[in-house]
C-alpha cells in the first residue's frame, strides 16, 4: 500500500547521486545484463544433506562472483556460507544484504533453460531462475559500486555487499554467523518490494498428518492419491487426483462443474474405472498468494460435492474443502484469522503435499501480522484441528507446527534517504514505508528495511515458474541503488 501526502522529497537527492547514477545507467547497462547471465547459469538450490560450502553449484557460483568483484577493481572475502564484496576502507560501513541461492524449477514449465538468461523469448524481459529472486539485485549493486568507484566519490562509510547462500533453505547458518561478526551499521535489504519494507510478516509451517487406510475392497468411489506443491514458498500451480471405482455418471458431473471455475483448468481421464484429475493453476511466492491460483484447493474444491471416505487421501480433500476453501485467509479455520491495519491479514496457504508410507501429510504456509502471540494463535490452530477431528471422527496427526514472529523495523536512520530517492527516480511523490507477507534477512541485521527490486503493484514472479525482471526496471534499479549508496556512503 502506498500512502501519499502534499509534501515532496524528491529535490532532496543530491547532484552528486543523480549525476553518478546517470553515469552507471549510461556506462554499465550491458554489463550488468551480462553479469546476470553468468550468475544464473548456476543452479543454486539447496541439496538435502549437502552443506553450502561443499555443494559443487554454490562453489562455482562463488567462482564466478570472486572473478566478476576482481574484475570491478572490488574486494572479495569468502565466509563460507556469507560472500562480502566491498569497496572503501573505511570503519563505518553501509551493508547490502542479498542472497545467491534460488528456489527449485520445473524445467519443464520454461521456454528455455531456466539456467540460461533467456531475452528472447518475451522481448524486453530477462526470463531466468534468480533473475529477480535474488542474482539480479547482486549484479545491480556490483555494477552500482563500480561506477562509484570509476567516479572517485570519497566514501566516508565503505559498502559491502553480503551475499547469503542458504536464505531460501536454512537461516541457520547467518544468525550464526551474524552473533560471531560485527555487522555494518546501517543496512539495506535488495529482496523484496520498494519503496521501503519496514513491517515483514511471520513465516510459518502447519503440517497434519492424514493416516492411510487401505480401502481397496470398497466398491463405492474414492480417492486413492491427490498430491500437489513443490516447496513451501510457493504458490503450487499443478495438482493431481486419482478417484478408484468412477464411473462416467462422476465424470459427467465433474465435467459439468468444470466450466464454473477461472483461472484453473482440469484435465480428466477416465479409464478402467479409475478417474485421474490434474489441475493447472498459477504458481506465485506464498507471500502474495493472491497472485497465483492454488491448484491444491481449487481441486479439492472440484471434488467437494461428495463427502469422501475417510482413508487419508479423502480424509485431506474434507479437510481442506471445510478448513481452507478457496479463501486466502484462514477464516474458516476455526478463529485463527486476523489482521493488522498496516500489515494486513495472515494468509494461510497449502503448499506441500507430501507422500509418506503411512500417511499423506499437508503443509499449510502462514504469513501472520502482528496482533496475536504466537502460542495464542497455536492454540486456536490445536482447537480448530482437534474440534474437526472429532467431528469427522478422522485418523489424523497434528505435526509440529512452526510459527515464526512478524518483524518491524520503524527507526532506521536511512529510511527518508531511500523514499527520496525512490519518489525523484520513479516521479512516485511522497511514497511511504509498506509492508509485505515475505520475510527478508532484514531482521537478522541492524537497522535493516528493504529496499526493492519489485516495484509496488507489480506482480512478483521470484518463485515462479516464469521469473523475470524486465530490462527497463533493471536499469531503474541500478539508478535507484547506485543514487542511494552514494547518499549514504558519501
Amino acid at each position: 500500500m502506498l500512502i501519499f501526502t502534499n509534501n515532496t522529497m524528491a529535490d532532496t537527492v543530491s547532484d552528486l547521486a543523480k549525476n553518478t547514477a546517470q553515469y552507471a545507467v549510461e556506462t554499465y547497462k550491458k554489463d550488468m545484463i551480462d553479469s546476470l547471465s553468468q550468475l544464473v547459469k548456476h543452479n543454486t538450490v539447496a541439496v538435502e544433506g549437502v552443506k553450502s560450502t561443499d555443494n559443487p553449484e554454490h562453489i562455482a557460483f562463488k567462482a564466478t562472483l570472486k572473478d566478476q568483484a576482481k574484475h570491478l577493481g572490488l574486494d572479495y572475502h569468502d565466509d563460507g556460507y556469507v560472500v562480502i564484496i566491498g569497496l572503501g576502507d573505511s570503519e563505518d560501513r553501509v551493508g547490502i544484504i542479498t542472497h545467491g541461492d534460488i528456489q527449485p524449477v520445473n524445467p519443464a514449465k520454461w521456454a528455455k533453460s531456466p539456467f540460461e538468461l533467456d531475452s528472447t523469448t518475451e522481448p524486453g524481459k530477462l526470463i531466468a531462475r534468480g533473475s529477480e529472486d535474488d542474482k539480479g539485485p547482486i549484479s545491480t549493486v556490483l555494477y552500482a559500486m563500480k561506477a562509484i568507484k570509476d567516479k572517485n566519490i570519497k566514501l566516508s562509510k565503505r559498502l559491502e555487499l553480503y551475499i547469503y547462500m542458504a536464505e531460501e533453505s536454512d537461516w541457520g547458518p547467518l544468525q550464526a554467523y551474524v552473533k560471531e561478526n560485527q555487522l555494518p551499521e546501517i543496512n539495506i535489504t535488495t529482496d523484496a518490494e520498494y519503496p521501503v519494507v519496514t513491517a515483514e510478516k511471520g513465516y510459518g509451517t502447519l503440517k497434519i498428518a492424514f493416516n492411510k487406510q487401505n480401502k481397496a475392497n470398497s466398491l463405492d468411489p474414492y480417492i486413492s492419491h491427490f498430491e500437489g506443491g513443490y516447496f513451501g514458498s510457493q504458490i503450487p500451480e499443478d495438482a493431481k487426483a486419482i478417484i478408484e471405482n468412477a464411473d462416467i455418471s462422476l465424470l459427467q458431473k465433474l465435467m459439468n462443474k468444470v466450466q464454473f471455475y477461472q483461472g484453473v483448468s482440469f484435465d480428466l481421464t477416465l479409464k478402467d474405472n479409475q478417474l485421474i484429475i490434474t489441475a493447472l493453476g498459477k504458481s506465485a511466492h506464498s507471500s502474495k498468494p493472491q497472485e497465483g491460483v492454488n491448484a491444491i484447493p481449487y481441486l479439492a474444491d472440484l471434488l467437494s460435492n461428495t463427502r469422501w471416505p475417510n482413508n487419508g487421501a479423502g480424509t485431506l480433500v474434507n479437510f481442506i474443502n471445510d478448513n481452507i476453501g478457496l479463501g486466502l485467509e484462514g477464516k474458516k479455520f476455526g478463529s485463527i484469522a486476523y489482521a493488522d491495519d498496516f500489515m494486513g491479514p495472515m494468509t494461510v496457504s497449502p503448499t506441500v503435499i507430501k507422500q509418506n508410507k503411512n500417511n499423506v501429510e499437508l503443509n499449510i504456509n502462514i504469513r501472520r501480522p502482528k496482533g496475536k502471540s504466537a502460542q495464542q494463535l497455536r492454540n486456536e490452530i490445536n482447537h480448530a484441528i482437534a474440534s474437526w477431528k472429532l467431528k469427522n471422527m478422522a485418523d489424523i496427526t497434528e505435526l509440529d507446527h512452526y510459527i515464526g514472529d512478524p518483524f518491524v523495523q520503524d527507526k532506521a536512520p536511512q529510511t527518508e534517504t531511500l523514499l527520496a530517492v525512490f519518489s525523484h527516480f520513479t516521479g512516485i511523490d511522497d511514497a511511504k514505508p509498506i509492508s509485505i507477507g515475505g520475510g527478508t534477512n532484514s531482521r537478522l541485521f541492524p537497522n535493516a528495511v528493504s529496499f526493492g527490486p519489485s516495484m509496488p503493484g507489480a506482480e512478483y514472479t521470484g518463485h515462479s515458474e516464469h521469473e523475470f525482471i524486465t530490462v527497463e526496471q533493471f536499469v531503474l534499479n541500478l539508478k535507484m541503488y547506485t543514487a542511494v549508496l552514494v547518499e549514504l556512503a558519501k
